[in-house]
């Protein structure tokens, strides 16, 4: 429950934030041209019978505007005089037009105040992800510095990667550090580099490899190699139906300790962490089929081979090839076969060393004036990252890894972390941002189309079609939210 709550507050105050200064940028503009804003709410005052809708509202002396907020936190509005939005105030514009009226400003003024929210959305994002920079830096483990090389799923295998190839880069550009971008670039290119055996390899690809299959296949088409080692062993865990109860973990039971290898998983070879975590995920599967408490108790049995560390098993194993499956090295002398039951949410209770422990971290601090480009450069990388990504959202998987609040939610920490928090708003404030672009009706992207048209046509629209736009378009908004929202129902009843 406290976890639920942390990563609650951190997605209210993140979300709130960003609605504020999103709508505030509309404001801005408004009142730079004239033009008078009657309401400025962050979340929805939805009426409910008699009841206004608003958890509290003020209006200062001599100002035309309500401030307030409503009860319904899916965003925020900045209601404009004289214009045709999401209030659906269709009274207002029956009555003669006024000089601070929307409506009656110049088309350049009225594009202006439509893309000031997406405006400022775009620039706190880049200001944010400077100022990650000036205070905390950036550091990242160097895809080259990644010794053991990456482990490749058959796919990839198939195009001529390796087990153990290190990746240098693709005809798009060099690798930095592991990231989205080397499922983006490997996707789109022509061919990859990398460095086997000490020599740079080139390997063709076909430029058209989706990128969806290869992070949704399991095991995903790469992924950086690490050993299936113990690093530390988790001496109790809590249960898994979320209550403040723990109980001893079967790392501890079966005497783990920091060194020892995992060698097979009931009697399936692992070579690596991720080999070893999908051979659980396959138990997961059938656990979801099992139809008694019996059956759910077979399957959590389970028998693991296991070097022990310092031993000479252990040592011959390491100095193997790990992508081998040879008999001679899983039959090696001196290796304990141990059984224990998993927890109930199959865990183990064991940590294996992350990237950041297995190799050297590259670290870099930037002055306050230098953290600027570092930090704008990141943030465009993200942007073309997302609207790269956008093309597979109208596909069937795409349309199935759509979330909603308890997706975005669920990406914030378990515990109160500053660098991730700004890093997580800075990041949802480029979506808000690109979202809000997109030209759909009753968006603001919607708006600025229809005042394309008329700049260009040199005649608006009409108020009729205006007003069926936005019905149109507030439509197509509920329809999106609606199946984000119920992807996360299904992916938290295991349906999905």
């Amino acid at each position: 429950m406290e976890v639920f709550l942390i990563k609650l507050l951190q997605f209210i105050l993140s979300i709130s934030l960003l609605v504020l200064l999103h709508e505030g940028g509309h404001m801005l503009a408004s009142k730079l041209f004239g033009v008078r804003v009657e309401k400025f709410f962050i979340f929805f005052d939805v009426s409910i019978g008699k009841w206004s809708g608003k958890l509290f509202s003020f209006k200062p002396k001599n100002s035309e505007t309500e401030y307030g907020m409503g009860w319904l936190p899916l965003g925020g509005y900045c209601k404009i005089a004289g214009m045709i939005d999401e209030s659906m105030d269709t009274e207002q514009m029956k009555r003669d037009p006024q000089p601070w009226e929307f409506r009656t400003k110049p088309a350049w003024q009225r594009l202006i105040i439509m893309i000031g929210g997406v405006t400022v959305n775009f620039i706190l994002a880049l200001f944010i992800y400077s100022m990650i920079m000036f205070h905390w830096g950036e550091s990242y483990v160097r895809v080259a510095d990644m010794t053991q090389g990456m482990e490749f799923n058959n796919d990839a295998k198939k195009l001529g990667f390796h087990d153990h190839d290190i990746l240098l880069g693709t005809d798009i550009r060099a690798f930095k550090d592991f990231n989205a971008d080397v499922y983006r670039d490997l996707s789109h290119a022509k061919y990859a580099d990398v460095l086997r055996d000490g020599k740079r390899i080139r390997i063709a690809l076909p430029g058209n490899i989706n990128l969806l299959n290869m992070l949704k296949t399991k095991p995903q088409f790469v992924r950086p190699y690490i050993a299936p080692v113990v690093d530390s062993v988790l001496t109790r865990m809590p249960v898994a139906d979320g209550s403040s109860d723990s109980i001893t973990t079967p790392a501890t039971t079966m005497h783990l300790q920091k060194g020892d290898r995992i060698v097979a998983v009931n009697g399936k070879r692992v070579n690596t962490y991720n080999a070893f975590t999908d051979e659980i995920a396959l138990l997961s599967d059938k656990m979801e089929n099992a139809k008694t408490s019996a059956d759910s108790m077979k399957l959590r049995k389970v028998t693991l081979v296991v070097a022990k560390a310092g031993s000479d098993a252990a040592k011959t194993i390491a100095a193997t090839n790990a992508g081998s499956d040879s008999a001679k090295t899983i039959a090696a002398t001196g290796l304990d076969t141990l059984s224990c039951v998993l927890t109930p949410d199959l865990k183990v209770g064991f940590v294996t060393a992350d990237v950041g422990k297995l190799y050297k971290v590259t670290h870099v601090e930037y002055g306050f004036f230098k953290s600027f480009p570092a930090g704008i450069r990141y943030g465009c990388d993200v942007l073309a990252g997302y609207v790269s990504d956008m093309q597979y959202v109208f596909t069937a998987d795409g349309a199935k890894s759509l979330g909603g609040f308890g997706a975005i939610g669920s990406l914030f920490p378990s515990t109160w972390n500053w660098y991730m928090f700004w890093k997580m708003t800075a990041f949802l404030s480029i979506i808000l941002a690109f979202m809000n672009i997109l030209p759909i009706p009753a968006l603001d992207g919607g708006h600025v189309l229809f005042l394309l048209y008329e700049i260009i046509a040199r005649r608006k629209p009409s108020e009729k079609f205006m007003i069926r736009a936005e019905y149109i378009g507030i439509t197509i908004l509920i329809l999106l939210m609606v199946v984000a929202n119920l992807n996360d129902i299904l992916r938290w009843i295991g349906v999905m």
